[in-house]
């Protein structure tokens, strides 16, 4: 499709959707240095794929799509160089007990919170980022796509090699970890 007649347009694409993709992407992977980097890949595979865009989906949409199959890449590249199975740490084991109910005194605090309030909202989001941030790279990776991305558990599995057990102690892990951090950094 001879859509990128001019040189002019691929410029217009990144000035228009950088911002957007890079966004995306930074949710979604926890180092900035390579979020840049798979944006500038979308980029780069929009151009050399032009030819099998139709125009049914909007040239953000398209650009979306490009970016999530790069971070899939990412993942599964991370999956393969190291075991991802997380072995129980000591002081992981406080929040329950030997029957994995709650631990006395670590029970989930109701945060009595209005949500309607943008302001709060919004430190709330800097404030889950950062949370985000401190999780296991695989962790991280598994939460973003359940709760980002809304994979179910068997795709993120197969995507990730991940057994099924091993996917929802990762998970669990994660938003235990998420409600301690929040717990400390944001309604504290």
């Amino acid at each position: 499709m001879a859509l990128l007649n001019q040189k002019n347009d691929i410029t217009t694409w990144v000035n228009d959707y950088s911002d957007i993709l890079y966004n995306y992407a930074l949710q979604r992977i926890k180092d900035a240095d390579d979020a840049k980097d798979l944006v500038q890949e979308t980029f780069l595979a929009a151009w050399r794929n032009i030819d099998n865009y139709n125009g049914d989906a909007s040239v953000k949409t398209w650009l979306v799509a490009i970016l999530k199959n790069k971070i899939i890449d990412q993942y599964r590249k991370n999956a393969s160089k190291k075991e991802q199975a997380l072995e129980i740490n000591e002081g992981e084991t406080i929040f329950f007990d030997g029957e994995d109910h709650w631990s006395k005194g670590f029970y989930p605090k109701d945060w009595k919170i209005d949500y309607e309030h943008n302001i709060e909202s919004k430190e709330f989001y800097i404030i889950l980022n950062a949370c985000k941030k401190k999780l296991k790279e695989i962790q991280f990776q598994v939460f973003s796509m359940k709760y980002m991305d809304d994979l179910e558990s068997d795709e993120i599995c197969k995507l990730l090699n991940l057994s099924n057990a091993n996917y929802w102690v990762l998970i669990h892990r994660a938003k235990v970890q998420l409600r301690a951090c929040l717990e400390i950094n944001w309604l504290n």
